[in-house]
């Protein structure tokens, strides 16, 4: 009986087939937070002397109050707890503090931390509470120059071992939280939990807020 010789390229094709072909991994979707459209995803809270929170111009806009400002998302259980990022738009229409104050669950619904732009006389930028420590004075730290009815882009990474804030495409804090307490400063900000945009003593406005899930790089 004459054995069967296949040629070269068809053996190849015929060892190819026999693989099997895994299917490109699909990047993960960004959920958008806030659309412009409504703030029915969002929870305005007055901890006593808060500025209203409305939809102007397809903007949230978090007025001016005499105390800390601002709203809650209501849907934040359904979002990832770490590994993930928050990207937003944001200006300072008038006031002389924080016109960012994102509070962001690290790790579950009870351990959260701010994130502040502009605070402490409208410079200070850092993330409260590390280590009991507010953003004033942990290793967050820094003055970032802020002018008013100017946009700012933020975008915040939160993984279990780290927190990384830009302000534009400049890396502002690059944080090592490992074995380090996370939690929102006492006070008013414990009524923000877990994930919200507040303000203090000034009038905000907030556009394209979304969070898109990631994998840890290690």
């Amino acid at each position: 009986m004459k054995r069967l010789i296949l040629p070269a390229v068809l053996l190849f094709g015929v060892a190819f087939a026999a693989d099997e072909v895994k299917p490109a991994a699909e990047a993960p979707k960004e959920i958008v937070l806030f659309n412009g459209k409504s703030l029915d995803d969002w929870e305005s809270v007055d901890v006593g002397g808060s500025g209203v929170v409305e939809l102007e111009g397809g903007l949230m806009i978090i007025n001016q109050g005499e105390n800390v400002s601002g709203a809650i998302y209501k849907k934040a259980a359904a979002l990832p707890m770490t590994n993930y990022e928050i990207t937003l738009e944001a200006k300072r229409l008038q006031g002389v503090d924080f016109f960012v104050g994102l509070t962001f669950p690290v790790g579950d619904l009870k351990h959260c931390a701010t994130l502040i732009c502009g605070g402490w006389g409208g410079s200070v930028t850092g993330i409260s509470s590390i280590d009991g420590f507010d953003a004033s004075d942990n290793n967050t730290s820094s003055y970032q120059r802020y002018k008013d009815d100017e946009w700012y882009a933020f975008k915040l990474r939160v993984t279990p071992k780290n927190l990384s804030v830009w302000l534009g495409d400049k890396q502002i804090i690059d944080e090592d939280i490992e074995g380090k307490k996370i939690a929102v400063r006492p006070g008013p900000m414990e009524s923000y939990l877990p994930l919200s945009l507040t303000t203090f003593n000034t009038t905000a406005a907030i556009r394209n807020i979304k969070l898109t899930p990631i994998t840890e790089k290690k």
